[in-house]
């Protein structure tokens, strides 16, 4: 949670380090709560993955993954003031990890290498599930059984694509979070 505009890493190597957010509207980090349930889903897979922390915001969840044994993050975050601080977050705790300054699903068309895990929390207003799983599954990025983890409102069609089967989900409040794995057997659609 947010505490006098810090929250802090819950588990791992890193565990109660406190990351320094700016106090910018519509910035909702995901809550200790998620984030402990999201990583005992992860638990087994995230030692070693490379992972894509996509619309970062403070990066907690890609720090957390880092500190739980990831093997590299990269972190998205289109708002320059949040890209600063997640970068000072990083430098102070003598972590490396690449964060872009770019728009993520623009980003995304540009293709890369696969990576294991995804961390997709979008601002809610913005709408851009549907684009950034169409970019995720169309432009190389997910290895053959990557795991996507998506937040989203309670209730909302995030539009994902028919091999991102359900693995596990949760809510908290009015968000809802729900762990994907990628099935490539499962056609196209």
């Amino acid at each position: 949670m947010i505490a006098n505009g810090r929250i802090r890493i819950i588990g791992g190597s890193l565990r109660n380090s406190r990351l320094e957010v700016p106090d910018l509207p519509g910035l909702r980090p995901t809550t200790d709560r998620v984030r402990e349930t999201v990583f005992n889903w992860l638990q087994p897979i995230i030692g070693g993955a490379r992972c894509l922390d996509l619309f970062a915001g403070t990066g907690a969840l890609g720090i957390e993954a880092l500190s739980r044994g990831a093997s590299t993050v990269t972190f998205l975050e289109r708002n320059a003031q949040l890209a600063a601080a997640l970068k000072a977050n990083l430098a102070r705790l003598k972590v490396q990890a690449a964060v872009v300054g770019d728009d993520a699903v623009r980003w995304l068309k540009a293709g890369g290498k696969p990576v294991d895990v995804v961390f997709m929390d979008p601002p809610f207003a913005d709408d851009l599930w549907e684009g950034a799983a169409a970019a995720l599954e169309n432009h190389g990025w997910l290895a053959p059984a990557a795991w996507i983890y998506v937040e989203a409102p309670r209730g909302a069609d995030v539009g994902v694509p028919a091999t991102w089967q359900l693995h596990r989900q949760g809510f908290a409040g009015e968000v809802a979070y729900t762990l994907y794995r990628r099935t490539p057997d499962v056609p196209l659609s």
